[in-house]
C-alpha cells in the first residue's frame, strides 16, 4: 500500500508541473519577442521556484562569507538530474543563463527557452568553427553582465557521487580572467534519481561557496583550479551521502 501511494503521488506531482511547465513556457517566450529578458526575471525565478515546488523540492540556500552576489563570473554546479538548472536559477541572486548542449535546444518548450533567453550552446560535435562560436557567446554573455552556470561534469551522476570534471570551462575562464563560485546541490540525488521516475518530496540545499579569483593564472594552473573547485563542491555532497548510509 505504501508503494502504491508513492507511485500514485510521484505521477500527480509529474502532472502537476508538467502542465504548469507547459502553459508558462510559451508566455515566457512570447514576452521575450518585446522584452529584455531582465525586464521580466522576476517571472522566469517564479517559473522555477514553482517547478521545483510542484515536484516537492524545497529549496535553501547557504552562502558563503566570501560569496559576492555582485560579481559576474561561473557558477561550477555538481549535475544530479533535470531539476538543476531550476533549482539553481532560483538560488542565485543574480541574472544568470548557462551552457546548454546544442542538442537540448531541439527539445519542444524547453529548448525554445533556452534558446530565446541566451543561453550558451554547447557543440555535441566539438568542430574547431562552433567552439570558437561557443568562446565569442561565451565572451558576449560575461561582458554584458551575465553570469553562467556550467556543469564540469558534463553528464548527470548515477550514484550520487560527483563525478571527475573537465577542463574545457576552467581553461575558458582562466583565458578570460572571470572568477568561479562552487556550487554545490545537496539532497538533489534523494529528491530524483537519473535513471528512475519516482519523486521524493525533500529539501535541496545549494551551498554557493567562497568565489574564486582568476586573474593571474596561467595555463598550467588549470588542472589545480579544476581539482581544487571539484573538492569544494564534493565536500558536502559527501558529508551527506555519508551521513545517509
Amino acid at each position: 500500500m505504501r508503494k502504491t501511494w508513492f507511485a500514485v503521488r510521484s505521477t500527480l506531482l509529474w502532472i502537476a508541473s508538467g502542465l504548469h511547465f507547459f502553459f508558462v513556457v510559451p508566455v515566457l517566450v512570447f514576452l521575450s519577442i518585446f522584452l529584455d529578458p531582465r525586464k521580466h526575471d522576476w517571472l522566469q525565478r517564479s517559473l522555477c521556484r514553482r517547478i521545483a515546488f510542484l515536484s516537492g523540492a524545497k529549496v535553501e540556500v547557504r552562502r558563503a562569507p566570501g560569496f559576492d552576489p555582485a560579481r559576474t563570473c561561473f557558477f561550477f554546479s555538481n549535475h544530479v538530474n533535470l531539476f538543476d538548472p531550476f533549482i539553481l536559477y532560483c538560488a542565485i541572486p543574480q541574472f544568470v543563463r548557462g551552457w546548454e548542449l546544442e542538442s537540448h535546444f531541439k527539445i519542444p518548450a524547453y529548448g525554445w527557452l533556452m534558446k530565446r533567453f541566451g543561453n550558451v550552446p554547447v557543440p555535441d560535435v566539438r568542430r574547431p568553427s562552433d567552439l570558437k562560436r561557443m568562446w565569442r557567446l561565451t565572451r558576449e554573455a560575461i561582458d554584458s553582465g551575465t553570469s553562467l552556470v556550467i556543469f564540469p561534469e558534463a553528464k548527470r551522476t548515477r550514484d550520487g557521487h560527483v563525478d571527475e570534471f573537465q577542463e574545457g570551462g576552467f581553461r575558458v575562464a582562466q583565458q578570460l580572467g572571470v572568477p568561479i563560485v562552487p556550487v554545490s546541490l545537496v539532497g538533489s540525488f534523494q529528491h530524483f534519481r537519473t535513471g528512475h521516475w519516482m519523486l521524493w518530496p525533500g529539501k535541496v540545499t545549494v551551498y554557493l561557496h567562497d568565489l574564486i579569483e582568476t586573474k593571474g593564472l596561467t595555463k598550467e594552473d588549470v588542472a589545480d583550479l579544476r581539482h581544487g573547485v571539484r573538492k569544494v563542491i564534493s565536500g558536502p555532497v559527501e558529508t551527506s551521502l555519508k551521513s545517509r548510509n
